[in-house]
């Protein structure tokens, strides 16, 4: 079910022009989740642009896929929290100087 979750999550993000879009299985290696989704926009607009799409499509606050949402007033880092699929949409250098993808090297990066 979270693998079906992750890959409508990529499809609206590519739909929408997401930039280097990478999803990594971290469900071996931590309890936190199954899947982290990472991936870029090109302005702070087209960051929230992103997070509202993947929010309208699978869910928003009045939906149980929902869980929590986290950073988007500023919109250089909005998280997506969907339990088992967790979203991370950064914008700009904010991306690079967090550089998830090293720290979940232990998770398996997926093509989807």
């Amino acid at each position: 079910m979270s693998l079906e979750l992750a890959k409508r999550i990529v499809g609206i993000l590519d739909d929408k022009k997401a930039l280097d879009v990478q999803v990594i299985d971290i469900s071996e290696v931590s309890q936190l989740a199954d899947y982290f989704i990472i991936c870029s926009g090109t302005s702070s607009t087209h960051v929230k642009a992103l997070a509202d799409e993947v929010e309208f499509q699978i869910g928003g606050k009045e939906s149980d896929a929902a869980f929590h949402k986290e950073g988007y007033g500023s919109a250089v880092w909005v998280l997506l929290d969907y339990r088992d699929v967790i979203v991370h949409i950064f914008y700009g250098e904010t991306r690079d100087f967090y550089n998830l993808e090293h720290l979940w090297t232990d998770g398996k990066k997926v093509t989807l």
